[in-house]
């Protein structure tokens, strides 16, 4: 069993910033591709950040500039620091992970999710 356990949400001021967390646990032998995602209702989940096990990190251009995605692969922990945000950003956020278990079967994790709130 693995699971993905995410923190750090909340409601905040356009401008200010958040951090979010994400812990992976369970029978885990291997992480490799680490990320977050978010979900405003009625629309199709999106990719906010992501990260893999060989350094490639990718943002859409939405978010750019604003927020950072970092790993602790010895915590198997992501993080998600998220800084001058607006209204729009106001979603669900989901971390993501392509973990390979200590039966050698890789599956997309996901987390229950966090509401992050932007208020203008």
């Amino acid at each position: 069993q693995v699971q993905l356990v995410e923190s750090g949400g909340g409601l905040v001021q356009a401008g200010g910033s958040l951090r979010l967390s994400c812990d992976a646990s369970g029978n885990i032998f291997r992480i490799n591709t680490m990320g977050w995602y978010r979900q405003l209702p009625g629309k199709q989940r999106e990719l906010v950040a992501s990260s893999t096990s060989g350094g490639t990190i990718n943002y859409p251009d939405s978010v750019k500039g604003r927020f950072t995605i970092s790993r602790d692969n010895a915590k198997n922990t992501v993080y998600l620091q998220m800084s001058s945000l607006k209204p729009e950003d106001t979603a669900v956020y989901y971390c993501n992970a392509l973990i390979m278990t200590t039966a050698m079967i890789q599956s997309w994790y996901w987390g229950q999710g966090t509401q992050v709130t932007v208020s203008s």
